[in-house]
C-alpha cells in the first residue's frame, strides 16, 4: 500500500469506532475504548503497528505525575511533524503532562474519545487548541 492508502485505512477505520463509548483500559468497538487504545485499536486494525497492551492507567494519571507515558508510547511508533495531515496524531496537555490523543481526518476534523466516547472533534475549537502537544505522524516513524 502507498502512503496515501495507508492514511485513507486508518481514517476509514476510526470512522467504524464513532459512537464506541468511552471506558478506562478498554479496547472493544462498540463496547468502549479510551483515548489511547483507540489509536492503538485503529492503527492496529488498520494493519500497520502490532497489537500493543498499554497496561493499566488510571482516570487521574495526568494530575499526579510528571513522566509522559502518553507521549512515550507515541514515540515508540511516531516521530514529531510540523504539519497534521489525515491519520495523523495531535496530543493534547490536559493536568501536567499529554494526556490526551486524536486522530488526524482532514485538519482540524479529528476523531477522538474525550469522556462523551468516540466523537468527532475540531482540533481549533476550546479548550483543544490552547491544549495542543504535538503533532506525531507514524509515517517515518519505526513502527516497532
Amino acid at each position: 500500500m502507498t502512503e496515501q492508502e495507508e492514511r485513507a485505512t486508518v481514517i476509514a477505520e476510526a470512522k467504524t469506532w464513532l459512537g464506541t463509548p468511552y471506558h478506562l483500559n478498554a479496547k472493544v468497538k462498540g463496547a468502549g475504548v479510551d483515548c489511547g487504545t483507540l489509536l492503538i485499536a485503529v492503527f492496529s486494525g488498520a494493519g500497520l503497528i502490532p497489537e500493543v497492551d498499554l497496561g493499566t492507567n488510571f482516570s487521574d494519571f495526568h494530575l499526579h505525575r510528571s513522566d509522559e507515558i502518553y507521549l512515550g508510547w507515541i514515540l515508540k511508533f511516531c516521530r514529531p511533524v510540523p504539519v497534521a495531515q489525515p491519520g495523523d496524531i495531535i496530543l493534547y496537555k490536559f493536568g501536567r503532562i499529554i494526556s490526551h490523543g486524536a486522530l488526524v481526518v482532514d485538519y482540524p476534523t479529528i476523531i477522538h474519545a474525550p469522556a462523551q466516547g468516540v466523537m468527532w472533534g475540531d482540533a481549533t475549537d476550546e479548550p483543544m487548541i490552547k491544549r495542543q502537544a504535538g503533532i506525531f505522524s507514524l509515517w517515518g516513524g519505526s513502527r516497532a
